[in-house]
């Protein structure tokens, strides 16, 4: 070693060791609100906000550069519908995971489900059977209205007989359309509660949950 290198003070060498080692640069972060009006950050360029302006800040906060939109007004919409579709399809997925989830919790096995379709049903059994009399009794009067009719066969009904026929008349089609709507709400359970046990049969044997086809409204 020369005369004028020892000469030279140790601080001065470990300055200068220091020195040549680079810092690690300060990582710029990006910035941008989305189209749900949210604020995000990241250190990179922010994927859900490149159809709009993003700001780069040092560490520091303060602003070194906007980064523009990476896409068309057309890209842009086409960006947004498909994650549009792709928000909804996990939305529905998600929804078809819980119904089927708590399908199996409600009906463990077939005969739970059938407990549940004849308490379901039983109401409108009961309605039926109710209507069902009520029609047998419209019948009889109807029938004893109907004798004392003929007591005045050729001649003008009395007022009050014709009152009563006209209210028999009234009360048996009322009975009628009950009837009917009963027994379509009788079909309607069924169907509702078959269609559910196609379901069910098919996670019963291992079909995973949310896998099948939406499911249908709940009753």
């Amino acid at each position: 070693m020369s005369r004028a290198a020892a000469r030279v003070p140790v601080g001065l060498v470990l300055a200068a060791a220091l020195g040549a080692v680079a810092l690690p640069a300060q990582a710029d972060i990006y910035s941008c609100v989305n189209a749900r009006g949210q604020r995000l950050t990241a250190d990179r360029p922010i994927a859900e906000c490149m159809d709009r302006e993003q700001q780069v800040r040092g560490a520091d906060g303060s602003v070194r550069r906007i980064l523009p939109p990476s896409m068309t007004a057309e890209e842009r919409a086409a960006a947004e519908e498909k994650r549009r579709r792709e928000q909804l399809e996990e939305r529905t997925r998600r929804d078809a995971i819980r119904h089927d989830r708590n399908l199996l919790s409600r009906y463990p096995d077939i005969e739970r489900h059938n407990e549940a379709r004849e308490a379901a049903l039983e109401p409108v059994r009961s309605a039926m059977q109710s209507t069902g009399k009520r029609m047998e009794e419209l019948e009889r009067e109807r029938h004893q209205l109907r004798e004392e009719a003929e007591f005045y066969k050729g001649r003008e009904l009395p007022r009050a007989l014709k009152h009563k026929i006209e209210q028999n008349q009234v009360a048996t089609q009322a009975q009628k359309d009950a009837m009917q709507s009963h027994q379509a709400e009788n079909r309607r359970i069924n169907a509702s509660f078959d269609q559910e046990l196609a379901r069910l049969r098919q996670l019963w044997n291992g079909a995973a949950p949310g896998s099948l086809t939406a499911p249908t409204a709940a009753r």
